[in-house]
């Protein structure tokens, strides 16, 4: 190892980002287009939060750190927050306290921002994973632990065959009593969108508003989001799926009404929606983010959705 450098990210480093991200992230790659997606396009990239160390010419490691110059919703830029997003050394240059080195910079460029707190990885919208999964990358764990980092809640990614799929009678049959009971299930028209899109900001959060109007924004066709409205023609729940990077297998937002909850509903959609996806013959569903014990989390188990990875979401105050 010769000398080594620490700077900011610089024009032409995306290059090396990617193909260190590539040999050290090994569960989790990227190619170009989806990094300059997620990082250059960000409104809220910052040069400065992105953490560079090199080895002469050669990159080993990255620690990326941002923090919101522009809202989710309103006006609410969250002064405290920051967040490390993703971090990794080259595997021939670890335990040589690079990742502290770098780490400790992308620190204090969030605390010369003012921030309080940092999260690992919470960050919406162009989050790469929820949290650190400690099963893929016991060491980004470790590392993290060691530097403070505590954990806050445990999401888990569930998967789906969609091989053989058919909606149950018992379904078929509690969407026929909802229906003449008043309630509607159709796919999303241009009508719906203002309401649907307040409706997701409101009743879950900013990034679920978000995923619907810049999905639809970027092609996503209305027949990927569906729409039920009560007897009084309101809404009250909705899912979707290829919103995120226009994956079609990727499934969701999804959500109810917490005051419509116990008619089922939900069960409703998300069996349409499964439906709608084995239609343009996907083998598969799946997510990324969910509480396991969660409502949500049951019914996706009831209809045979399969843990496939657990994430840490982890903070620590500045």
């Amino acid at each position: 190892m010769g000398e080594l450098v620490f700077r900011s990210y610089d024009r032409g480093d995306e290059r090396e980002i990617v193909r260190v991200w590539n040999e050290s992230l090994t569960k989790d790659p990227v190619n170009p287009t989806r990094f300059r997606n997620l990082v250059l396009l960000d409104a809220n990239f910052d040069p400065e939060g992105l953490r560079l160390a090199f080895d002469g010419d050669r990159l080993v490691g990255s620690v990326y750190a941002i923090r919101r110059k522009l809202p989710m919703a309103g006006t609410d830029l969250e002064p405290e927050n920051g967040w490390i997003p993703w971090f990794f050394v080259a595997p021939a240059f670890r335990r040589q306290t690079i990742a502290t080195r770098l780490m400790e910079e992308a620190l204090q460029f969030l605390r010369s921002e003012g921030r309080k707190t940092v999260f690992f990885s919470s960050y919406a919208p162009n989050y790469i994973l929820p949290g650190i999964d400690a099963k893929a990358y016991p060491d980004g764990y470790q590392f993290l632990v060691r530097n403070g980092f505590e954990i806050q809640y445990s999401p888990v990614a569930m998967d789906f065959s969609l091989l053989g799929f058919e909606i149950p009678e018992d379904v078929k049959a509690l969407k026929a009593q909802r229906v003449s009971e008043g309630y509607t299930f159709a796919f999303a028209a241009d009508e719906d969108l203002y309401e649907l899109i307040q409706f997701a900001t409101s009743e879950f959060n900013a990034d679920w508003g978000r995923a619907i109007r810049e999905g639809i924004l970027q092609g996503l066709p209305l027949t990927q989001i569906l729409v039920s409205r009560n007897p009084d023609g309101r809404i009250v729940g909705f899912c979707m799926f290829g919103g995120y990077e226009g994956v079609r297998e990727r499934f969701g937002p999804f959500g109810v009404d917490s005051n419509m909850r116990g008619k089922g509903l939900g069960k409703i959609l998300l069996y349409d929606c499964l439906h709608v996806q084995r239609a343009l013959s996907l083998h598969g569903s799946w997510f990324l983010w969910t509480g396991e014990t969660s409502p949500a989390g049951y019914l996706y188990r009831k209809v045979g959705y399969k843990v496939s990875r657990e994430f840490h979401v982890m903070h620590k105050a500045l």
